[in-house]
């Protein structure tokens, strides 16, 4: 497969993840989830967490070999040795989540040698979605 083609079936991996995902966030979303603060300065809620188990199932399961960086799990060093990486935040504004405000998203980018080839950022809450590849 070549490099674009590689990207192509990249973004619509994470464009169906996405969706997908905010699906899931938007059962939570003005439903009181838990929410806990991480480090003692961040909050974190039940739906980061749904979030982001779906994503690494979903995306490390179609692609096994690719590296996983999330806000929202303990960092792996070995994704340094992948020739790609998941970059992911499950809620891109859990703050605005958590308040009930409507300016959050799922972000999911592929990232190669420190450049992005992918990403998509999916806003149910506003009904907004953007892509981008590299």
């Amino acid at each position: 497969m070549m490099a674009g083609d590689e990207a192509s079936a990249d973004l619509a991996l994470i464009r169906d993840a996405a969706r997908e995902a905010g699906t899931i966030a938007m059962r939570h979303f003005r439903n009181d989830p838990d929410v806990w603060m991480k480090n003692g300065t961040s909050p974190v809620s039940a739906a980061d967490i749904a979030v982001d188990t779906f994503l690494r199932e979903t995306l490390i399961g179609a692609r096994p070999d690719y590296g996983w960086l999330s806000e929202e799990t303990a960092d792996n060093p070995a994704r340094l040795s992948r020739r790609r990486t998941f970059v992911v935040d499950p809620i891109d504004g859990t703050r605005a989540f958590i308040d009930g405000r409507d300016t959050w998203c799922v972000s999911i980018a592929v990232v190669e040698a420190g450049a992005p080839l992918a990403g998509v950022l999916e806003c149910p809450a506003k009904g907004e979605f953007y892509e981008a590849q590299g």
